[in-house]
């Protein structure tokens, strides 16, 4: 009898392990059969054993459990919505936002009960326009994702985002590893030059405008992104762990097989502002395409001198990407990850206000990344003067991340931020892309939502005057006033609100250039 008894509970794990091995609903049953289901049971009694054991939901870090619970109930098309109440402390916390709803709404504002789930929402700025770049454009979506590249991240997940990208008009950044084979799956890219100059570069590593530009008319690249530094090592170059580096990332970003990859900490092929934006010029000549820059923001002196240089209007960027210093998926020592750059809420507001100073804010497109893939940081973004943001680990995390903090030990249990085919079989292309592009779809609607409820049609015309930032139950100061914004600054102009009040309305074909 006893016998028996094992046999068939033998046979039983062994089919669960079979079956496990096959499905693709989830990777962590296929690369962890059997004991995987220990996690998901887990997380499914955890919050009953938090109550009394662990943490509540919104102590973790980086996304708390409600964040990455929203995000994951999202990217599987289940009920994101939340029940009896927020558990936020609201009571207690100083810097917490509140968007201030109206009760009567601004013209074109839906009132359907949830509208167009699926309602296109193009920028409310033409990128490039401004500059008269050749192939300046609207671009269709305010949402995208954020540069990561192939190496730090797997063919899989790359081609998933691509393609989850190009289901819902979102446009895919490069990151500085260069344009593989898997970013060519129907979605629009930005391609991230790098300090190392990777997909750009000739024999010797050197910048090559020729190789740039035949990259470019080989896919469907819509504007060029020059890399300053990033959130995730600011002021660092980037490492990408030799355990990561394949034959074909190697022939890829042309470096040995199997040997760290350090690119330089700064640019070779200029110096200064005056060289920066005379490269920028050039690309945008060679191209026809909008260029702008991504950095993180710390020493304030190098936004004086860009805006100083820009003002004849004779060079300028035509995009500024915000990076804030809460990190990303990138390997850094602790220090830059906990302690260099200023996080996205005042690394933006430094710049910005510059910008709107100077006069030059209608000529820039701003877009802002770090942790704003969840929809009230998203919104607070918006608020601030951002027109577009990106979202990196919120990404990874549609696609499956369990936040497990692995990214730059080649053992991401998923099969997101690794190489070893070991965990890269668990990722289904074909089912993470959709879920890729149910998790934007879903946070364009919450941004449409909220504006509806701000009363406007477009998170762009969120105001810094529309949130304000609580100190417990003592006192709330806005937005603008906390970030010492003046009246006017973080608005767009009458003119691009005009534009996306016809657009959102149905009165404009969002491809159309505006005269």
């Amino acid at each position: 009898m006893k016998w028996t008894l094992a046999a068939l509970g033998a046979a039983a794990i062994g089919g669960v392990a079979a079956h496990d091995l096959t499905q693709k609903r989830h990777a962590i049953l296929r690369n962890f059969p059997v004991v995987g289901h220990a996690r998901f049971l887990i997380e499914r009694f955890g919050p009953e054993l938090r109550q009394y054991i662990v943490a509540s939901n919104d102590e973790e870090r980086p996304f708390t459990r409600d964040q990455r619970g929203w995000i994951y109930a999202s990217a599987k098309l289940e009920n994101n919505y939340f029940g009896f109440g927020t558990d936020n402390d609201i009571e207690h916390v100083a810097g917490y936002p509140i968007i201030k709803h109206r009760t009567f709404m601004g013209p074109g504002a839906q009132t359907a009960p949830h509208g167009d789930e699926r309602v296109p929402m193009p920028a409310a700025k033409v990128l490039g326009g401004p500059r008269g770049r050749t192939h300046a454009f609207r671009p269709a979506s305010v949402v995208n994702i954020s540069g990561m590249s192939f190496g730090s991240l797997s063919a899989a997940a790359i081609e998933a985002l691509n393609r989850g990208a190009a289901m819902v008009g979102s446009m895919h950044n490069t990151g500085e590893g260069a344009l593989s084979p898997y970013h060519r799956n129907g979605g629009d890219i930005v391609f991230q030059i790098g300090t190392a100059y990777f997909g750009c570069r000739d024999e010797h590593g050197k910048f090559d405008i020729g190789r740039l530009k035949e990259l470019v008319a080989s896919a469907p690249v819509r504007a060029i992104e020059i890399k300053l530094s990033q959130g995730a090592k600011p002021g660092l170059g980037g490492m990408l762990p030799g355990a990561k580096v394949s034959s074909e990332i190697a022939a890829i970003r042309g470096i040995p097989e199997g040997v760290d990859c350090a690119s330089p900490s700064r640019h070779e092929v200029f110096d200064d502002v005056d060289s920066m934006l005379d490269f920028v010029e050039l690309v945008a000549g060679e191209t026809g395409l909008p260029v702008g820059i991504k950095s993180a923001v710390g020493n304030l002196e190098f936004w004086d001198q860009l805006i100083e240089a820009m003002l004849p209007r004779e060079r300028g960027v035509d995009f500024v990407n915000i990076d804030g210093g809460e990190g990303g998926t990138g390997a850094a020592p602790m220090i830059f990850a906990d302690s260099v750059a200023y996080p996205f809420r005042v690394a933006f507001t430094q710049v910005h206000r510059r910008f709107a100073a100077a006069g030059l804010a209608d000529d820039v497109v701003f877009i802002g990344a770090g942790k704003l893939g969840v929809p009230e940081n998203a919104i607070v973004a918006f608020a601030l003067g951002a027109d577009m943001i990106n979202v990196g680990r919120e990404a990874m995390m549609a696609m499956g991340c369990i936040q497990a903090q692995k990214c730059h030990t080649d053992h991401c249990p998923v099969g997101i931020a690794t190489q070893n085919p070991r965990y890269t079989r668990g990722l289904d292309v074909g089912l993470k892309s959709v879920r890729v592009a149910n998790y934007l779809i879903s946070m364009r609607r919450d941004l449409l939502k909220v504006s509806e409820a701000v009363g406007v049609v477009h998170p762009s015309l969120i105001t810094p005057d529309d949130v304000d930032i609580l100190d417990g139950q003592s006192r709330t100061i806005s937005l603008g006033e906390l970030y010492g914004y003046q009246p006017g600054w973080g608005r767009i102009s009458e003119r691009a609100e005009k534009e996306i009040v016809d657009i959102m309305c149905g009165d404009l074909d969002p491809r159309q250039q505006p005269a």
